[in-house]
């Protein structure tokens, strides 16, 4: 709705990422700068601080502690794992949601994170458009899983990529100085979607890769990899550098953490927490061939790894953020920012607004047709599409040699 004026609430939610909080800086910031835009709040703990009346006042910050959040890992308001239920079961939370945006005057809302959070905020924004509350709703996309709908890429994938490419190649170096056998199999974040996994190519464009990439969109077979590791290593002096997807899984389905060892616990989504399997398949190397295995999970590492960020990543994502605000304060609701490749040579970006409804619980993975080798390696596809991504250095301030990270007074709003 075009015309509203009155306060701004952000949240955050999922997983973290190195660039997650450029995002924040930039919907804090353009916020701030609206004459449309009474107050900006951000909400402590993603939804569960909105239905706690819990958020914070941006406006008493100091703008340089929100331009330093554009090098800032994690999530600078806090995270959650919190599912709403749909409002014709349950409408509690909504009414909640409702009496606190009322009370605050909230006309602006925007909720940043990944496939699940991008359902909250459509289910909110249907919501509130059925009880008649004026109020623009926008999703901030992010996830370094790289598996939202719709646009090109997502905010904090080509970080984490980068990353991922950068430890692989440094591991590659590591691990070949001895004389003697050397199996280690890497683990990267991803679910259902490879992408992450697929950065190891990034490494191989340099001659530093991989000589084996599983991805969880090929089904995974655990005596097919004994052989693929055993006829590397026959011809590499017995070495071999294995990278796998942490949601790798057989052709019935299962899980291979959970087939290799014990039944993993769910979190409030019914998302399976991962991770383990490099150390698992590092011990099945060593019981079928007696060499020496090592199993490396990058686990948070990849996604907080802001000291090895992408440039470009971290300005289309702080650009991002400002324009989610533009497109509310334009009269625009109920859609998610994305992000838009343009033809060309030369890499350029440019950003759209997609309906949340589409952007919600889609799994974007990567094309079957960019897996080759049988289930083992990635094309240049990949690597065309991914290496202009990870361009560029983070700007980051440091003092005596180490980072200088945002420091947020973080001053509550008082409650009405």
């Amino acid at each position: 709705m075009k015309g509203l004026k009155g306060a701004l609430m952000f949240a955050q939610s999922g997983g973290p990422t190195s660039v997650i909080n450029a995002s924040a800086a930039g919907v804090f910031i353009e916020g701030l700068e609206s004459d449309a835009i009474t107050a900006v709040y951000g909400a402590a703990h993603g939804i569960r601080g909105i239905l706690d009346e819990e958020f914070y006042d941006i406006g008493k910050e100091d703008k340089k502690e929100l331009e330093l959040l554009k090098n800032t890992p994690s999530s600078a308001m806090g995270s959650v794992r919190y599912k709403l239920k749909d409002a014709d079961v349950d409408d509690t939370d909504y009414k909640r949601l409702l009496e606190v945006f009322k009370k605050y005057n909230v006309r602006f809302f925007f909720y940043n994170g990944g496939n699940d959070s991008m359902d909250t905020c459509n289910k909110i924004s249907k919501y509130m458009a059925k009880s008649g509350y004026d109020i623009n709703v926008i999703g901030v996309p992010k996830t370094i899983d790289n598996d939202l709908y719709g646009t090109d890429h997502c905010p904090g994938f080509a970080s984490a990529a980068k990353y991922i490419a950068t430890s692989i190649m440094e591991i590659n170096l590591d691990a070949k100085v001895y004389d003697t056998p050397m199996v280690c199999v890497i683990e990267c974040m991803g679910r259902n979607a490879g992408w992450l996994t697929a950065a190891a190519a990034l490494a191989n464009y340099k001659g530093l890769g991989a000589d084996l990439i599983y991805l969880p969109e090929v089904d995974f077979d655990a005596d097919k990899f004994v052989e693929d590791v055993k006829a590397v290593c026959a011809k590499n002096n017995n070495k071999c550098i294995a990278v796998v997807s942490e949601g790798i899984h057989d052709k019935n389905g299962t899980l291979i953490c959970e087939a290799l060892g014990e039944t993993a616990a769910r979190d409030s989504f019914g998302h399976a927490q991962l991770g383990g399997v490099a150390s698992q398949l590092a011990n099945l190397i060593k019981a079928k061939t007696g060499y020496k295995t090592r199993g490396i999970e990058l686990s948070l590492m990849q996604r907080c790894g802001a000291h090895c960020a992408s440039g470009t990543d971290i300005e289309e994502t702080f650009k991002a953020g400002r324009e989610a605000v533009k497109a509310a304060v334009n009269g625009e609701t109920d859609k998610m920012v994305c992000y838009a490749r343009k033809d060309g040579d030369v890499y350029e970006c440019e950003y759209k607004l997609l309906p949340l409804e589409l952007a919600a619980n889609t799994e974007k993975t990567v094309p079957l047709e960019w897996i080759i080798n049988n289930g083992t390696g990635i094309s240049e596809e990949f690597v065309k599409y991914a290496l202009p991504l990870i361009q560029g250095e983070p700007n980051m301030l440091k003092e005596d040699g180490l980072p200088r990270f945002a420091k947020l007074k973080k001053v509550l709003v008082e409650k009405k």
